[in-house]
């Protein structure tokens, strides 16, 4: 193969991602899902995230008629009027009135993290696919359990992460997996945000509460469900992201998105071996309880490391690449994981190739950009869930991937809290602070 020849495969890598390859699959209410046949959705979590990427699918659905909302859930009954409505469907506080409803093929999980596990658990329980909003949970012990459900129930989990349906990390795994820049040595990335109310300040819903009447009750005591209880606190309620017991902060939030693509880039995704995380609350000093400026170290059993930063009180980012021996991969040049990018660059290390006429004839030695198309990652996320559902083929984001990267940032945020560096053994699916063996 020679650079040409390289350029060509690299320019259609991903571009056959998620074709179907059969047309029908048994639903979980036994019917089958022909191509044409709707798939019935209920969405559990209907905030900010949840109503955007309901509406997402039905969207999707009114285009191409293969989804519609059927239902959505919340525990503040607000959300639930003004999503009903919108979406023409029927509406409850109490999940359990959706994952029970045998017309419903899949659900959407959107509430806060502490709630996705026990949510998605039953949903594969009832023998519903899952849509399962980042992070896809909370805490390491219940990476093993979706684990295992999903394994034994042969459903269809999507981690909703929608950058990693984004062409160019395909092509990139494409080319590190051609040896375009041999031994893999380490991947870099950042999210920053610079935001002058701090990040995760949403606005407070004064009216709200557990005392309050028709759309301005919120049923706080399931709110809080396996968290430890406490007395209604709307900061908790609505800016959930700042503390511990619902969120791991930026770690869980946004490292998620720069975790999740490494781990689709690499030749396989991957558990850490060794994870450090740091950083402090230097700028927003209000009621969070997680870091604004936060940064993690993990090294890997294979050779090689990860180094990902962010601040929430800066908004300057670093490249995201993967750098190897022979050459770097540059992902997303302008460093934001989340947005779009329309390359990515392979740029050989000259020192090191200057004399290996194999990989000079195949990649050459000048820098060499690799074009990636213009998408809607976000309808291509929801449209490949979709399609799994028929084909009952791995989606984008598998479980098995999104795994790897939620036990390193989860263990970051476990390092941060526990001021140590920690070690994860795979074989036992422990946490420790001595490596594994010592």
């Amino acid at each position: 193969m020679n650079r040409r020849d390289f350029m060509k495969g690299a320019t259609g890598a991903g571009a056959t991602l998620g074709l179907a390859s059969r047309a029908f699959a048994v639903g979980t209410s036994g019917r089958v899902l022909g191509a044409n046949d709707r798939i019935q959705v209920g969405v559990i979590g209907v905030g900010g995230r949840g109503t955007y990427v309901g509406n997402v699918f039905a969207e999707v659905g009114k285009a191409d008629n293969s989804c519609q909302i059927v239902a959505v859930c919340d525990v503040y009954q607000k959300r639930v009027t003004e999503n009903k409505t919108k979406l023409n469907c029927e509406g409850y506080l109490d999940y359990r009135e959706i994952i029970q409803r045998g017309d419903i093929d899949a659900v959407i999980v959107a509430t806060p993290d502490h709630w996705h596990a026990r949510i998605a658990l039953e949903a594969l329980e009832k023998g519903k696919d899952v849509y399962l909003e980042k992070p896809m949970v909370h805490t390491i012990e219940e990476v093993k359990q979706i684990l295992g459900a999903v394994r034994e129930s042969k459903r269809v989990v999507q981690v909703g992460s929608q950058t990693t349906s984004g062409q160019q990390w395909w092509k990139a795994k494409r080319a590190i997996a051609d040896g375009a820049i041999g031994d893999m040595i380490m991947s870099q990335g950042s999210y920053h945000r610079n935001s002058t109310e701090g990040e995760w300040n949403w606005p407070i819903e004064a009216a709200a509460g557990p005392d309050k009447k028709g759309d301005d009750y919120v049923d706080w005591k399931t709110w809080l469900g396996p968290a430890p209880t406490r007395p209604w606190d709307p900061d908790r309620f609505f800016r959930f992201r700042k503390f511990w017991d619902y969120s791991g902060g930026i770690a869980t939030d946004l490292f998620f998105h720069v975790a999740a693509p490494m781990n689709v880039c690499w030749p396989e995704p991957q558990f850490p071996a060794k994870v450090m995380g740091s950083g402090g609350i230097y700028v927003f000093k209000d009621t969070r309880e997680v870091p604004d400026t936060f940064h993690l170290l993990a090294e890997y059993a294979r050779g090689h490391s990860v180094v990902l930063t962010s601040s929430m009180a800066n908004g300057q980012h670093i490249p995201g690449l993967i750098r190897g021996h022979k050459g770097s991969i540059i992902m997303v040049d302008h460093g934001m994981f989340e947005a779009p990018t329309d390359h990515i660059t392979l740029k050989p290390e000259a020192p090191v190739v200057k004399d290996d006429e194999a990989y000079k004839t195949r990649f050459g030695i000048d820098p060499l950009e690799i074009p990636v198309d213009k998408q809607d990652v976000m309808n291509d996320h929801v449209r490949n869930f979709l399609q799994s559902m028929r084909t009952r083929e791995k989606p984008t984001l598998d479980v098995e991937t999104a795994a790897r990267a939620q036990v390193l940032i989860t263990m970051a945020v476990m390092s941060y809290r526990q001021g140590k560096v920690l070690y994860f053994d795979e074989k036992n699916w422990t946490v420790t602070d001595t490596p594994p063996g010592a």
